[in-house]
């Protein structure tokens, strides 16, 4: 690929609602969880039209990963089922300041990055080099993670919408212009009740398959600004199908056939 010794790290998020700061910002102690996050959509429905929480009221529940580098391709989940949140956040963190990759996202920097934020704050983590601006590290002067228009994090539909609002385009919508697999019939809205019947698993394979998409995505749009050509765009394509069919897992090989199908 394009710049060949820098790590690309194509990530999301899945949240929950947060409950216990449902109870206490609402009033609500004594209510079961399921009665707790009802009523915290139906209150954010009463006050704004729509029950998408804001973002503080957001639980990460799974992150998972692409990294693409000299070694190759890897996806995964980030730490393991039992793994708290703060672990999680503070893993995806360590990681950037290990690896200083380039970060990759679909609304990463409408939803994901400003949640992970805030549930790092809760938890009173450390992310020094992801709030690098240049003082420690000159090279981070002019291209960070945290400037909309520098290139350590390309939010791509941000990036893709020219920066408007107006132009936006869901992920499944892209996905499927594209011929990508998209969602396989899981999708967002369902992982509070997958939460609830303890399917975390469901989640992070959901999870996973989503910054599959997201990654995708990226190598056709690394081709469009001409850092892969038709042929190197092709390998990368095959890189990602030879991990897919080598992973042996189910919902990456209904991944596969899918995106097959398509083809």
């Amino acid at each position: 690929m394009h710049e060949a010794a820098v790590n690309i790290l194509a990530f999301d998020i899945e949240t929950v609602p947060d409950v216990e700061l449902g109870r206490r910002r609402y009033g609500l102690a004594g209510l079961a969880d399921g009665q707790v996050a009802k009523a915290m959509f139906a209150l954010r429905r009463q006050d704004t039209g729509s029950d998408f929480l804001s973002l503080e009221q957001h639980r990460v529940v799974a992150i998972a990963c692409v990294l693409r580098n000299g070694d190759g391709l890897r996806v995964w989940s980030v730490g393991e089922p039992a793994s708290g949140e703060a672990e999680l956040v503070q893993r995806f963190f360590d990681g950037i300041g290990k690896l200083s990759p380039n970060l990759v996202s679909w609304n990463g920097s409408g939803f994901d990055l400003p949640v992970l934020t805030y549930r790092a704050l809760l938890h009173g983590l450390r992310a020094v080099r992801f709030w690098e601006t240049g003082d420690e590290d000159p090279a981070f002067r002019h291209n960070n993670y945290l400037s909309r228009y520098h290139w350590r994090h390309t939010d791509l539909m941000d990036v893709l919408s020219g920066f408007s609002s107006r132009n936006r385009v869901s992920l499944a919508n892209m996905a499927c212009l594209l011929g990508l697999p998209g969602k396989l019939g899981f999708g967002g809205e369902q992982v509070w009740d997958a939460w609830q019947r303890g399917d975390l698993a469901g989640i992070r394979h959901y999870c996973e398959t989503d910054v599959l998409n997201t990654y995708l995505i990226y190598l056709r749009f690394e081709q469009l600004r001409g850092h892969l050509t038709a042929a190197s765009h092709a390998e990368e394509l095959e890189r990602v199908r030879a991990w897919l069919r080598a992973s042996q897992q189910p919902h990456f090989e209904r991944f596969l056939a899918a995106w097959n199908g398509s083809a």
